[in-house]
């Protein structure tokens, strides 16, 4: 008999990297639950995916509310099978700088970007482990090894998730379960296009570089797609990556040498 597809579950997939990540596992096979809160676009993945013959599963739900990511988790290996591949790639991004940064904005980051991937964690880990094994890709972000002015909330949040994920995965190796981080650099999504007023002087600083705020640029002279960060998320979660865990992997074109 053939054997079962991969499940996957994909958080933050109503646009961005999720949306490419969703849609790279299922190019590959898996069977997909797409996950975001309510109020975002998630309709438009579900679509892109069933134009595709994907097996979907769209799934509204806040990552940083523990009992929510354990039904999101639960819902899906019901309809979907054991779940094998987990991406959690929801974050949010606040700028500031060390003395201008609220309280507000300084919880908001550390609640979606740090606690969202331990409650997706430790929820995946748990029925991966009961399971018998499965991959998971975190999505960080270079500015957690590179220090960046006016991102330190968002710094440090990414931060925490690297350290979470490389824990994690040292002690789920023994239920065969591997933890994978992924540090993209800029990326042509809504986060990044919301950071510049205008588009082309801040396509220009960031790969020219910005000397006044100790950046360097992007050796290789582009700014990287969401599919770029896709394609790696697709390797690390499938069996070609079988003997890769608790690696941090940037795809930032060279900008965090």
């Amino acid at each position: 008999m053939p054997s079962s597809p991969p499940v996957a579950l994909v958080t933050g997939a109503a646009g961005g990297i999720g949306r490419a990540t969703a849609l790279a596992l299922a190019a590959e096979g898996s069977a997909v639950a797409v996950l975001d809160r309510p109020g975002t676009d998630l309709k438009s993945t579900v679509t892109a995916l069933e134009a595709v013959g994907a097996d979907v599963l769209p799934v509204e739900a806040d990552v940083t509310v523990a009992a929510e990511v354990d039904a999101a988790v639960a819902l899906a290996q019901d309809a979907l099978g054991p779940l094998t591949q987990l991406a959690s790639v929801a974050g949010v991004l606040r700028t500031g700088m060390l003395l201008d940064t609220t309280d507000d904005d300084w919880a908001l980051q550390m609640a979606v970007n740090a606690t969202g991937p331990f409650h997706c964690l430790r929820a995946a880990g748990r029925v991966m482990a009961a399971n018998g094994g499965g991959s998971v890709a975190v999505v960080s972000s270079n500015a957690a090894v590179v220090p960046r002015q006016n991102m330190l909330a968002y710094a440090a949040s990414k931060a925490a998730a690297t350290a979470l994920t490389r824990c994690a995965g040292l002690e789920l190796a023994e239920h065969g379960v591997r933890c994978n981080v992924v540090l993209p650099g800029s990326t042509d999504t809504a986060m990044l296009r919301s950071l510049w007023p205008d588009s082309e002087l801040g396509t220009q600083a960031a790969l020219n570089g910005v000397p006044e705020g100790y950046r360097v640029g992007i050796p290789l002279r582009r700014i990287g797609t969401a599919e770029d960060v896709a394609e790696l998320i697709a390797f690390l979660l499938s069996d070609r990556a079988s003997q890769i865990t608790l690696q941090t992997i940037a795809v930032d074109g060279g900008a965090s040498l």
